[in-house]
């Protein structure tokens, strides 16, 4: 298997781990958003809260030039530390919700947009 299909099986089964995490309060389900001809992956949160409408981003993971790519994590343990303890080299991954000067010091990719 090559690592751009390992990083996609990695990431997808950390994504469902997270989408079974359901909220403690409202009615929220969590929604798997895979898009595997543009390399796109996402979970997202929908329903209510307290007769409010839930509806938003959890995590958004993008492959861009062989390297994941978080976009957005709203999870408290951190997806980019999960990746690397299920082997993803730091170097390949890249916190896109950092602005480039900030990436060089999080010990991650330090890739510009």
């Amino acid at each position: 298997m090559d690592k751009i299909t390992n990083y996609r099986q990695i990431v997808q089964e950390l994504l469902i781990e997270h989408s079974k995490i359901i909220p403690a309060y409202g009615e929220i389900n969590m929604e798997l958003l895979f898009d595997h001809e543009r390399d796109r992956y996402q979970v997202l949160r929908v329903g209510w809260l307290q007769g409010r409408r839930v509806y938003g981003v959890l995590i958004h993971v993008d492959f861009i030039d062989d390297k994941i790519w978080i976009q957005y994590d709203g999870t408290e343990v951190a997806l980019a530390n999960q990746l690397v303890e299920k082997g993803v080299p730091k170097n390949d991954i890249v916190l896109g919700y950092q602005t480039p000067f900030f990436r060089q010091f999080s010990g991650f990719s330090k890739v510009e947009n």
